[in-house]
């Protein structure tokens, strides 16, 4: 190996005790080399792992949303498809409906005022003609003529009742759907609610042993907001259908609270008092409140009742989409709020809130 000076003052000829401390040394320096690239090498798998993890991370938020927007615009069209069903199904009944019914409430008037002609023409000739034979006689008997005279007075007034009862509904239907009413207008919330009422009347009302539902409005003394006019009408049906089925196993009493009024943006509500130095006008929400006492829902429920597809209802008895409708056309269409507030053995209530 030649001289060797790595640790003696002068170059000497290396011994066999320099040649194996040398030959450790390589080898303590080589193990610590591969410790080094080792550790390296494990550092560069931890950053390679944390990197992939962090991939993948992101690839299931991206898929969780990719999911959400999936369902988002499934109810989208579902919702498309139900109000497009609708308008066909409110132009064909009101078309069909109405051009018959306009008929019969027409001439009921002129019916009436016939009777009454016949009537006097038959009082002329008694007058003149007193004693009459005895085969009219007989036939006045046979048809009980002075049970007529007293019903149908009554029958044509009950035909005038029922034929301005389908008017009444006819403009329900139209105002409910609203098909000619795409874009925001001012809308009378109340009108809107008591139209859904009127459409839903035979769910209301008592049926063989099931007891009928109570409905009490408390309406506050609420403007024309601006607002979709058809989809906020099915907001008003799918939360008053919701609370009406929650109703199905409930003995008396059976009621649905309907209340409505206006209050100002959050945190005012919040403070009870005016917002300070504030140049600008407040801005002020619509508030409907529909709540029922029926059987409630754990809170566990109530937190996903506004998610698409979940339901309370058993198998075949919902789609679940009701809700999460409802919840896409406040929040998104009308900017607003939808809160559900629901307690087990006391009823659930609905909060909408309108800008």
């Amino acid at each position: 190996m030649g001289t060797f000076a790595g640790y003696y003052d002068q170059p000497q000829t290396s011994t066999s005790l320099d040649r194996r401390l040398i030959a450790q040394t390589l080898y303590l320096a080589k193990i610590a080399i591969e410790r080094q690239r080792s550790q390296q090498a494990l550092h560069q798998s931890e950053i390679a792992l944390r990197q992939s993890e962090a991939r993948e991370r992101e690839k299931a938020r991206t898929l969780e949303q990719t999911l959400d927007q999936l369902k988002h615009t499934q109810t989208q069209l579902i919702q498309n498809e139900k109000m497009s069903s609708l308008g066909r199904m409110v132009a064909g009944v009101a078309h069909e409906i109405n051009n018959p019914i306009s008929f019969i409430h027409g001439n009921l008037t002129y019916a009436g005022q016939y009777f009454q002609s016949l009537n006097r023409l038959i009082e002329l000739y008694q007058q003149t003609y007193p004693n009459s034979t005895p085969e009219i006689q007989q036939f006045l008997e046979d048809i009980e003529w002075e049970f007529i005279l007293e019903d149908l007075p009554k029958l044509m007034a009950s035909m005038q009742v029922g034929s301005e009862r389908i008017f009444q509904i006819v403009r329900s239907l139209r105002k409910f759907s609203r098909l000619d009413e795409a874009e925001l207008k001012l809308v009378d919330i109340h009108e809107g609610i008591d139209n859904t009422l009127l459409l839903l009347h035979n769910r209301l009302r008592a049926e063989g042993s099931r007891p009928a539902i109570k409905v009490i409005k408390d309406y506050g003394s609420l403007p024309p907001i601006t607002c979709y006019a058809s989809e906020l009408n099915q907001v008003f049906m799918n939360l008053l259908d919701n609370a009406i089925d929650a109703l199905n196993s409930q003995p008396e009493p059976r009621v649905i609270t309907i209340c409505t009024s206006i209050e100002t943006e959050e945190w005012e509500r919040k403070s009870h008092s005016p917002i300070p130095n504030s140049q600008f006008p407040i801005p002020q929400f619509v508030i409907i409140r529909i709540a029922d006492n029926g059987e409630g829902m754990s809170e566990a429920m109530s937190q996903q009742i506004f998610d698409p597809f979940f339901t309370t209802k058993p198998i075949g008895g919902g789609t679940g989409l009701g809700l999460a409708i409802t919840h896409q056309i406040v929040v998104e269409k009308h900017k607003g709020k939808i809160n559900c507030v629901s307690v087990l053995g006391q009823g659930t209530e609905f909060i909408v809130e309108i800008p």
